[in-house]
């Protein structure tokens, strides 16, 4: 798929990829609870959820299954301070349709012009920030305990903002690169996708080189790839729930060849979640750009290790030569002493 396709994806078209993948749209919202009484009684999440479809249903005439709602309680509330969070969570939007019914033009998500795609994406975002500056800070009271609200969108999701970010680290400098705009991000970082979706069927679970290559190669031609098991993601010691199972989802980084390419698939990879076809899973990933310089810090301590490596071999290396250099010169045949014959 080319560029020119990619860049005219609006922020509520899906897209199909290597491997019978999907990407889909969605809106993905972070909500955090903290308590406004007294009180050290726990979150009653059914009452939170249904609290929360109600107030969307009703403000913004959108629909959002209870299971679309994740709420994760802490534990030991009454070790926790009286402004620490008693439960944090997300809130997922999925149906995004009515935005494109609404728009002055009718915008076909698969032959939308670009200027069509500018509108949809200006909507896109006054809409999201509508939901988020609305559900900010309201007050829920369920059961007769009151609770506060604080919503955000996940920094993953917010490209325009990610973007800002790497300009103003480059412009000035940041990490020793240079003022002359040459250098630019290349690397994404994609965490919380099923392995078993970037394996090889019917030869393993663990996700495959090979197979992540060929799916990521849709944005473009890859410089670098590493895949590798996360099961870290969204774990915290204070929450309540069970273990994740090791081995279930994977962490891939990937290095293009060129910014504009780079640029396109976090733009697109942004705001959406992976589907699998003949799987009701929706893969609710974090994508973010590579602020660490993951395969340049690699590639430098692999050049530090062989410069090391150089100077000891070249010591070895004289050292192995005055030996065999001493050898032969103490048995040399001008050396060697006369042999002393019976006459």
């Amino acid at each position: 798929m080319s560029n020119r396709s990619l860049e005219s994806l609006p922020p509520t078209g899906a897209l199909d990829i290597e491997n019978g993948l999907s990407l889909v749209p969605r809106v993905k919202l972070l909500l955090t609870v903290h308590r406004t009484d007294y009180s050290v009684k726990p979150v009653d999440e059914w009452q939170l959820k249904r609290s929360l479809t109600d107030f969307l249903r009703s403000s913004f005439s959108v629909t959002v299954p209870e299971d679309d709602i994740d709420v994760r309680r802490f534990k030991d509330l009454n070790k926790r301070k009286r402004e620490d969070s008693v439960a944090q969570g997300a809130l997922f939007i999925r149906d995004l349709s009515f935005l494109s019914k609404r728009s002055r033009s009718k915008i076909d998500d698969v032959t939308a012009g670009e200027d069509d795609v500018k509108e949809l994406e200006k909507k896109f975002l006054n809409w999201r920030r509508s939901v988020v500056d609305k559900m900010d800070g309201i007050e829920l009271n369920l059961e007769g305990v009151k609770f506060r609200l604080t919503v955000a969108v996940p920094a993953s999701d917010d490209f325009d903002g990610m973007k800002k970010e790497w300009e103003d680290l480059y412009a000035f400098g940041g990490r020793g690169h240079s003022r002359s705009g040459r250098h630019q991000p290349d690397t994404i970082v994609l965490r919380g996708v099923p392995s078993r979706w970037f394996a090889e069927p019917r030869v393993s679970s663990k996700p495959s080189m090979l197979v992540t290559h060929t799916i990521f190669s849709t944005f473009g031609k890859i410089r670098n790839l590493n895949v590798a098991e996360d099961d870290d993601l969204g774990k915290t010691g204070d929450e309540d729930g069970g273990d994740i199972v090791s081995g279930l989802q994977c962490k891939i980084v990937v290095q293009f060849e060129k910014y504009s390419d780079f640029y396109t698939a976090l733009k697109v990879l942004s705001g959406r979640s992976l589907q699998k076809q003949g799987s009701l899973l929706k893969a609710d990933y974090e994508v973010i750009w590579d602020k660490d310089g993951l395969f340049r810090n690699a590639r430098s301590e692999t050049q530090e290790k062989s410069s090391r490596m150089l100077p000891l071999a070249a010591v070895n290396y004289r050292s192995e030569a005055h030996r065999r250099q001493t050898y032969f010169s103490r048995y040399s045949p001008d050396n060697v002493r006369a042999k002393r014959f019976k006459e």
